[in-house]
């Protein structure tokens, strides 16, 4: 089953190709569309601060794999998934670069689909290994933003 590392790989893959191949009107133009790097950077920055506090924490990075701490500094505290808040700051980041209004939807489908099939689960597993701690976490910090 893909994880959302594969699903924004994909879709990045995707919104560049199809821009290329299928090009449509811009509805941005420079130098607007250069804010579309400050967004990619965010991002970037973002999702490897927070891969930076697993490691720190020595937890495992892998969805796939059982967690050995909570990490809920840095980022954490203000967003339950900073990374994968990262990696949407990524593609929209793109979107804009690109200026096309087709390039949105390649954003709003990666937080959909995590949204709906990878964050449930993982939430479903954090909880079952850290119980309390974990459901007090998750009534103080968002999910997204």
């Amino acid at each position: 089953m893909a994880d959302g590392q594969d699903y924004f790989i994909i879709l990045l893959i995707l919104s560049v190709l199809l821009n290329f191949l299928f090009p449509v009107p811009a509805s941005l133009s420079p130098p607007a569309t250069y804010s579309g790097f400050l967004i990619i950077g965010f991002g970037f920055v973002l999702a490897f601060w927070s891969r930076s506090l697993f490691l720190k924490n020595a937890t495992t990075l892998q969805p796939s794999d059982e967690p050995t701490s909570l990490v809920t500094s840095g980022p954490f505290q203000l967003s339950r998934n900073p990374i994968y808040l990262g990696m949407a700051s990524i593609l929209l980041g793109v979107a804009v670069v690109q200026g096309t209004l087709a390039a949105l939807a390649f954003p709003v489908i990666f937080v959909t689909l995590i949204g709906f099939f990878i964050i449930p689960g993982e939430e479903r597993k954090l909880e079952k290994i850290f119980g309390e701690p974990y459901r007090e976490y998750k009534k103080s910090v968002r999910r997204w933003i």
